[in-house]
């Protein structure tokens, strides 16, 4: 049980912190300079922190496309993963509740929890994007976690591998990469009449589809046997 709330509180984090960058970078000065790349890092090194605190407890998934990626890596059992998965979603909608008490006055022009989306016929690049990044992000995961990698960096490789995700694809979907981190802040949109929720189908799919090839690509290239 203690992995379970790990990879919640670490998943609550991620969304507070992270998405918490997104909203107060649309608000008033002096969130606006925040800017992209701040909210990139405000992702990154979220990843970072919880890597170094409950990376020994759960490993530090708080991504249910990761978990995904080491279960089809074989490195862990169905059960655990899928209750990685509902904990996961479980922190990331507290994270989300309580970045919408923290926004709900801030003045902020975008959503108030974050969530995620893409503009009228775009449909297909934001799958694409969501879907290629996602197999790069979770193929740096569990390349830096693998057996003879410099594990104790691993925490710093994957933070920065988001921030980096971040940056190219912001601009297309407000970057998921993790279907949690899309869950949580499409419920609470609703409450503002957002269509986040709507689009959420792109950002639980696409993030899947990406884990999924970067378990077998990584199977293909991996010069190492578990």
């Amino acid at each position: 049980m203690k992995k379970y709330l790990a990879e919640m509180i670490g998943t609550m984090v991620l969304v507070l912190m992270g998405c918490g960058a997104a909203v107060f970078a649309g608000a008033t000065q002096p969130f606006a300079s925040v800017g992209t790349l701040g909210v990139a890092f405000a992702f990154g090194l979220s990843v970072v922190a919880m890597a170094y605190t409950i990376g020994k407890i759960s490993g530090c998934h708080i991504n249910p496309a990761i978990t995904l990626g080491v279960f089809l890596s074989k490195k862990m059992s169905g059960k655990d993963a899928i209750m990685y998965i509902i904990f996961q979603v479980v922190g990331a909608i507290i994270g989300s509740a309580i970045l919408y008490i923290l926004a709900k006055d801030s003045g902020s022009t975008t959503t108030l929890t974050g969530a995620n989306g893409f503009a009228e016929g775009s449909m297909l690049t934001a799958f694409i994007a969501e879907l290629v990044f996602t197999f790069i992000f979770v193929l740096v995961v569990l390349g830096v976690t693998s057996k003879g990698a410099p594990n104790q960096f691993a925490g710093l490789a994957i933070g920065l591998a988001l921030v980096l995700v971040h940056i190219v694809c912001i601009p297309i979907t407000g970057t998921s990469v993790n279907p949690a981190r899309s869950i949580g802040p499409a419920i609470f949109d609703v409450i503002e009449g957002g269509k986040a929720l709507s689009q959420l189908w792109l950002f639980i799919v696409a993030p899947f589809l990406g884990a999924a090839l970067s378990a077998i690509v990584w199977k293909i290239i991996d010069t190492e046997k578990e």
